[in-house]
């Protein structure tokens, strides 16, 4: 004989509430972040500021260098 087929399991009703209980569960998920102190944050901020201005030291060295190749070459072969 043919086995039946079960029916599919229902699916759980998505959770009601609205925008009331978003903002309930937004405040509850915010108490659980670790800030920063600020010691740390601004200890952060120097070590972005300075990379960013290491690779621009970088980016502005390889385009002098880039840029004189190029016009030596469109000068000798141009």
């Amino acid at each position: 004989m043919a086995e039946e087929k079960k029916p599919a399991p229902k699916k759980a009703d998505k959770k009601k509430g609205g925008i009331g209980q978003w903002f309930h569960d937004m405040k509850g998920e915010m108490k659980k972040i670790v800030w920063p102190t600020k010691e740390t944050t601004i200890k952060n901020t120097g070590i972005v500021i300075g990379m960013c201005a290491v690779v621009g030291v970088f980016l502005c060295a390889f385009d002098g260098i880039a840029g004189t190749i190029v016009s030596t070459l469109f000068t000798v072969f141009g």
